[in-house]
């Protein structure tokens, strides 16, 4: 014993001394070392042992004891260490790692993991202890102690690329999604082997909500998964993730795998041999993002021979009738044509950047600024076409090359804004190639039966958006002079209109004409540079849109109705005809039809206003009645007759009712009429500042409406509005108190509509009960937060100074209500149980279901001790809630609890509140209360 003693005393000098500096740590490995040989084994383990027991009752993680902890960890796994010693040091931390103490079994896993990930491949070590090992930490990953977790996963880590231990790695996927902790989850994510079951579940975890197990995804992603072996898709959306992701730190890890692994290792330092594994054509936004980060990062280097010039070749032996050389073209594949699209853009932001930066200082920094754009001006004019012609045979190379090259001949496209055009000559040969573009006929395909089938979305020039904003760009960089862009896009519209007017057009001439129609309607300033023009605004609207959009082909049906809206939007006022047949449209029109002007209305009613839409077609409103308006007015649109005498927020409010439409369109299609008019009254409701017009008394009911679509069933397939709304709730309970008044309005009657007959006296089925009974629910307690929201941070910290400067005004011990009372907790609470009281004792089981999610909803709600006057009401209608809950017991439990909250913050508890002094509540709560 005295030996063992002082054989402790030698090894605790030597661990304090290991504890006190990395440094040290190689020479007291030696004179550990030394004291383990002069001892015998059984003499130094039992020493050794207990010289660690307070180790394993010391909780802190201080920087001594972590070296120490390491400085062990080395000590038994070195490789002159006795197999003996250390299957029994393994032995000695499995029986503290399943000790009752949370200390002792941390710092086992902590000592069992080092060890471990210390230990070389060919360690001694019997099948038996290390089967012993790994089961305990399987125990431990099950711990309920987070770190204690997090190590036994470090621990199992080396074993889990062993397929005799396979069961580990379905321990680790099955944890992983139920694991709460982050630490936890970064260590499972770190620990997992690359295969092709694990990439699922790291690609996963990009999306974490902890930054930390996003960026430990990254690092597994860069360092495991080579690039050939994940799919084009899952590369993108990597890329796409990481590269937009809200944290600094995993953006980094991102930009470290696209660029240190991804571009140098991978693709040997070429970007566009990088953009070849992201298929660009199918993933444009990606790949430019991609090359912006690389351009940002400067990873991307021109060398001198590099231009666009070099796929421009200009051949003395082919020769024009002007003299001039015909340039033969190389055509580009579509990531070098977006390689030097993002190039090119580049170089001009760099250079209008360091010009504004010029600008903006004096002296030696602005001359080094001017230097610096001046330097990127002179290589963007390097890079790009040395003439305009050049530039131009070049996209027409492409063009001509067929539909292979439709996406190299847009990015070329899009390099036209970059090129100066004030040379009158230039601009002529680039005014020719816009009207050229602007002239070329619609695509189509023959199917089997021999009708023709237009390529492309049948609404924007040339078949797709990007496309005809492209010319669209390129036409007002040419020709940039106030009204010439309208003079000429309404020359060649006139052209395309004389075979409509004589009705000899086939609908995709129809087609071509109302694009190219639409192209100047969305990019014109005003109707005042279309006067006097080759064909006259009035003129374009009676002989090619209205037409148009009563052709018998629904293509060119939708493509004119698209063009109304947009004529609506120019209009100093809406136009009769316009106005009476959107409506048509949207009434009497197929789903497809319907969805345009759907959107049309929207847009003009809330550009004009909608009684200047409702005067448009000669209903005179009581302006007056129009301000106090509460309540939109029944409309059935099924049997809507031609005189059609609604006003149009009424006619957009019941098209949110009719079910047939979201029945009717496509599963593919991202747009319904529903989704349209939810954007659209969100909108109002976000910026309904801008919206004077509508009546504010009608935002409870928009609210109401959009919540109920939210959590309703029969809207399920409709993402898009689904993705609309969660933003927008996100957003609209912190405006102002007016939106938490507006909030409160809703609460009732979204709890209406989420129940069966609740005012009848027959119930729904105990199906539909059940299953609107969770919805309601989910909405209460949705709303509930809403309400909870707080305010911007300066409208917040005004209302507290004003809290704290003003205090409520007290008449014979009655509080008067705020300001604010009605949007608050406290009005929420009293319009509900003003909700419950009105139900009779005898109810159905619908009304008791509501009553009961009324009052689960109605104890959550919080009053302020300024409110003294709702806080003695609401004590006085507690007894009447609790008898209308009678029969649920925890209900009525709740209620009394909150009785109790209630007494505590009143001040004078023994004090009753008066009728009249009641009646002053309920009439700002309830208007109709008497």
């Amino acid at each position: 014993m005295e030996a063992e003693k002082a054989l402790m005393q030698k090894i605790a000098k030597i661990l304090d001394e290991s504890g006190a500096s990395n440094a040290a740590h190689i020479r007291k490995l030696k004179d550990l070392s030394t004291l383990r040989s002069a001892a015998s084994s059984s003499l130094f383990f039992s020493a050794f042992s207990k010289t660690l027991i307070p180790l394993f009752a010391f909780p802190r993680r201080t920087y001594s004891a972590e070296r120490t902890v390491r400085f062990i960890a080395t000590f038994a796994s070195k490789c002159d260490s006795t197999t003996a010693f250390l299957e029994e040091f393994f032995r000695f931390l499995l029986n503290a790692a399943t000790a009752a103490n949370r200390t002792a079994r941390f710092r086992a896993c902590q000592m069992i993991s080092e060890i471990i990930m210390r230990l070389p491949d060919d360690a001694e070590v019997s099948n038996e202890l290390w089967d012993e090992v790994i089961e305990c930490m399987k125990l431990r990953v099950g711990d309920k102690v987070p770190l204690v977790r997090a190590l036994a996963v470090r621990a199992l880590a080396r074993f889990a690329n062993d397929s005799e231990n396979s069961d580990i790695l379905d321990l680790f996927l099955e944890a992983l999604p139920l694991e709460h902790n982050a630490e936890v989850r970064k260590m499972i994510v770190l620990s997992l082997p690359p295969s092709n079951a694990t990439s699922v579940a790291i690609f996963d975890h990009t999306l974490d909500v902890s930054e930390v197990v996003r960026k430990a995804a990254y690092y597994v992603l860069a360092n495991k998964f080579p690039l050939q072996s994940l799919s084009i898709k899952v590369r993108t959306i990597i890329l796409q993730r990481g590269l937009a992701d809200r944290s600094a730190a995993v953006t980094k890890e991102c930009l470290k795998l696209l660029k240190d692994e991804w571009l140098v290792k991978c693709c040997n330092r070429d970007p566009i041999e990088l953009l070849k594994y992201l298929d660009v054509e199918t993933y444009e936004l990606v790949g430019e993002s991609v090359m912006e980060a690389l351009l940002k990062a400067g990873a991307v280097q021109l060398e001198d021979d590099q231009s666009i010039r070099q796929f421009i070749v200009s051949t003395s032996n082919e020769i024009e009738e002007s003299g001039h050389c015909i340039p033969r073209i190389q055509l580009m594949e579509a990531e070098v044509a977006l390689y030097w699209k993002t190039v090119c853009r580049n170089l001009q932001m760099k250079a209008q950047e360091r010009g504004s930066d010029a600008a903006a200082t004096m002296g030696t920094e602005a001359a080094v600024y001017a230097a610096e754009a001046s330097d990127n001006n002179d290589l963007l004019e390097r890079v790009l076409p040395a003439m305009v012609s050049d530039y131009v045979e070049l996209v027409k190379a492409h063009l001509d090359a067929g539909s292979n090259y439709c996406f190299a001949s847009r990015q070329l496209l899009l390099l036209g804004a970059m090129l100066d055009f004030s040379d009158a000559t230039n601009r002529k040969v680039a005014s020719g190639f816009v009207q050229e573009l602007l002239r070329k006929p619609i695509e189509y395909e023959v199917d089997e039966d021999g009708n023709k089938v237009v390529m492309g979305d049948g609404v924007n020039l040339g078949g797709d958006r990007e496309w005809a904003d492209a010319v669209s760009g390129l036409a007002r960089k040419v020709h940039a002079a106030a009204g010439e862009f309208e003079e000429v896009l309404l020359g060649v519209v006139e052209e395309l209109a004389q075979p409509c007017r004589e009705r000899t057009a086939d609908f995709l001439h129809w087609m071509h004409c109302l694009s190219v129609t639409g192209l100047l309607l969305e990019n014109g300033k005003s109707f005042r540079w279309m006067q006097g023009k080759s064909i006259e605004p009035d003129e374009l609207l009676q002989s090619l849109l209205l037409p148009g959009a009563k052709h018998v082909h629904l293509d060119v049906q939708r493509v004119a109705t698209r063009c109304l809206g947009l004529f609506g939007l120019l209009e100093r006022k809406p136009s009769v005809e316009l106005v009476k047949q959107l409506r048509f449209c949207f009434i009497k029109g197929p789903s497809s039809i319907s969805i345009v002007a759907c959107e049309a209305l929207i847009d003009i009613g809330m550009w004009h206003g909608p009684q200047e839409v409702d005067r448009a077609m000669g209903l005179k409103l009581s302006s007056l009645l129009h301000e106090n308006k509460l309540t939109f007015s029944p409309v059935n649109l099924c049997d809507m007759n031609e005189d059609w005498n609604v006003e149009l927020l009424d006619l957009l409010y019941a098209g949110l009712n009719v079910n047939d439409w979201i029945k009717s369109v496509d599963m593919d299609e991202n747009a319904s009429v529903q989704a349209i008019l939810g954007e659209g009254f969100a909108k109002i409701l976000l910026l309904s500042e801008n919206y004077p017009s509508i009546p504010a008394s009608l935002h409870p009911l928009f609210l109401s409406k959009l919540i109920i679509l939210y959590f309703s069933n029969e809207t399920k397939e409709l993402q898009r509005l689904k993705q609309c709304l969660s933003v927008f709730f996100e957003h609209y309970p912190s405006l102002s108190a007016n939106h938490k008044k507006c909030i409160s309005k809703s609460f009732m009657p979204v709890m209406r509509s989420m129940w069966p007959g609740i005012n009848t006296s027959a119930g729904g089925s105990p199906f539909m009960v059940s299953n609107m009974c969770k919805l309601a629910v989910q909405a209460s307690r949705f709303m509930l937060q809403m309400m909870q929201a707080p305010l911007y941070e300066k409208e917040t910290k005004k209302q507290n100074e004003n809290q704290n400067n003003e205090l409520p005004e007290v008449l014979d011990g009655f509080s008067e209500p705020s300001l604010d009372f009605e949007c608050g907790e406290e009005g929420l609470a009293i319009r509900i149980a003003a909700e419950v009281v009105s139900f009779h004792a005898k109810k159905t089981t619908a009304q008791k279901s509501y009553v009961s999610a009324l009052c689960r909803v109605l104890v959550l709600l919080h009053f302020r001790l300024s409110e003294q006057g709702a806080i003695k009401l609401m004590r006085r209608l507690l007894n009447r809630v609790a008898e209308a809950a009678f029969a649920e017991h925890e209900v009525v439990k709740e209620l009394k609890r909150m009785a109790e909250r209630l007494k505590a913050i009143d001040r004078e508890p023994d004090q009753e509140l008066s009728q009249e002094q009641a009646n002053c509540i309920l009439g700002k709560i309830l208007p109709s209360h008497k």
